[in-house]
C-alpha cells in the first residue's frame, strides 16, 4: 500500500509500551485468585476501579477500536477483516432472538461493521432490505432455515461458513500481506475446527461439504472426505499440508489447537514491531491487543473456577512484546 502512516505508527509505538509482556502474564498466572489479577491489571491501566473482570475486558476492547478510529478515521475498511466476525455473531444472535420468546441481554457484541441494533431490527421484522446487500440473502436463508427445520446447528453453519468466506475475502481485498495471511489463516483453521467437530459427531459428507468454506491452503474436498471417515483421517490429511505442525496440538484438544493458531499469528506479526511505515503495525497492534485480552479472559476464568496453575499455563498465549 502506498500510504505511509508515519504519525499513526508513531502513536502505536507509544501504545505498544503498555502491552502486557510474558512477565506480566506469568505474574497473573501465579496469582492466588481473580481479585489479585484485577488489581494488577488495574495498576497497568486496565479498566476503572471496581470493575468486574468482564467489564474490564469490554472496556479494553473499546479502547483499542477508539484508538484505531482516531488514527485512521477514513480507512476503517482496512480492518474489516477483524470486525466482520462480530457482524456474523450478531446476525446469529438476532435471528435466534427473533424466534425465541423473551429477551436475552448481553448477546450482542460491539465494533462490527454493521450496527447490532440494525441487525436485530431487521431480523425482528424479517425486513432483509434493511441490511447491507452482502448480508441480505444470507440472513434470509439462515432465518428461513431455522424456522422451517428448527435446526439451530444448521442455521449456525450457514452463517459460520459465510463468515469465514467474508473474512478471507476482506483480507485479500486489502492487498496487505499481513491481512491476507490473517484472513487465510482464520478461514483454514476455522475449516479444520468444523471438520473435527463434524467427524466427532458423525455428520454426513453432505453436511460437512456445506459447512466448509473454500480457501487456498486447504483442499476442502480432501478435508471433507477425511472428516467423513473420522478424526484420524483428518490428521493424516493435515500431515501433508502447511498445518502439519498443528496436528499434535489437535490430537490434544481443540483448545490446544486454538492456542497454536493464536501463537502462530503472533509469531507472524512480530516483525511489524520494527516496521516504521504502512498499515501493518496498526493491524499488528489490533491483533496483539485481541491476543492479550483473550489471554487475560482465560486467566480470569481459570482463577474464578480454581483451575490449577499448571493447567492454566498450558492455555495462555504467547505475547507480542
Amino acid at each position: 500500500m502506498a500510504e505511509n502512516y508515519i504519525y499513526a505508527v508513531a502513536r502505536i509505538r507509544s501504545r505498544e509500551l503498555s502491552l502486557l509482556n510474558e512477565s506480566v502474564i506469568s505474574q497473573l498466572t501465579a496469582c492466588p485468585g481473580e481479585e489479585e489479577c484485577l488489581r494488577i491489571l488495574s495498576e497497568k491501566g486496565w479498566g476503572d476501579s471496581g470493575m468486574s473482570g468482564e467489564a474490564m475486558l469490554r472496556s479494553e476492547q473499546k479502547k483499542t477500536w477508539a484508538l484505531i478510529r482516531e488514527l485512521v478515521p477514513d480507512r476503517m475498511d482496512l480492518f474489516d477483516v477483524f470486525r466482520l466476525p462480530n457482524d456474523y455473531h450478531n446476525l446469529k444472535a438476532a435471528i435466534k432472538e427473533s424466534v425465541i420468546d423473551g429477551e436475552h441481554p448481553g448477546i450482542f457484541v460491539e465494533d462490527g461493521t454493521v450496527s447490532a441494533r440494525l441487525l436485530n431490527e431487521a431480523m425482528e421484522q424479517s425486513d432483509y432490505d434493511l441490511l447491507p446487500e452482502n448480508l441480505r440473502e444470507l440472513a434470509r436463508e439462515a432465518k428461513e432455515t431455522l424456522l422451517t427445520t428448527r435446526d439451530g446447528q444448521l442455521c449456525d453453519i450457514i452463517i459460520d461458513r459465510a463468515a469465514l468466506e467474508a473474512i478471507r475475502e476482506a483480507g485479500a481485498k486489502t492487498k496487505e500481506k499481513l491481512l491476507e495471511d490473517y484472513g487465510e489463516l482464520i478461514c483454514a483453521t476455522g475449516d479444520i475446527k468444523i471438520a473435527v467437530r463434524c467427524a466427532r459427531t458423525g455428520k454426513s459428507r453432505q453436511f460437512i461439504a456445506r459447512a466448509l468454506a473454500p480457501c487456498s491452503t486447504i483442499d476442502t474436498g480432501s478435508l471433507t472426505d477425511a472428516a467423513a471417515v473420522g478424526f484420524d483421517a483428518i490428521c493424516a490429511y493435515l500431515d501433508h499440508t502447511i498445518y502439519s505442525d498443528a496436528v499434535e496440538e489437535l490430537k490434544k484438544s481443540l483448545a490446544a489447537f486454538e492456542r497454536w493458531c493464536d501463537n502462530r499469528m503472533i509469531r507472524t506479526i512480530k516483525p511489524e514491531i520494527h516496521n516504521p511505515f504502512g498499515i501493518g503495525p496498526l493491524a499488528a497492534y489490533i491483533l496483539a491487543r485481541d491476543n492479550e485480552i483473550k489471554t487475560v479472559r482465560i486467566i480470569l476464568a481459570a482463577k474464578r473456577n480454581d483451575l490449577p496453575e499448571e493447567m492454566l499455563r498450558e492455555r495462555v498465549r504467547e505475547m507480542y512484546v
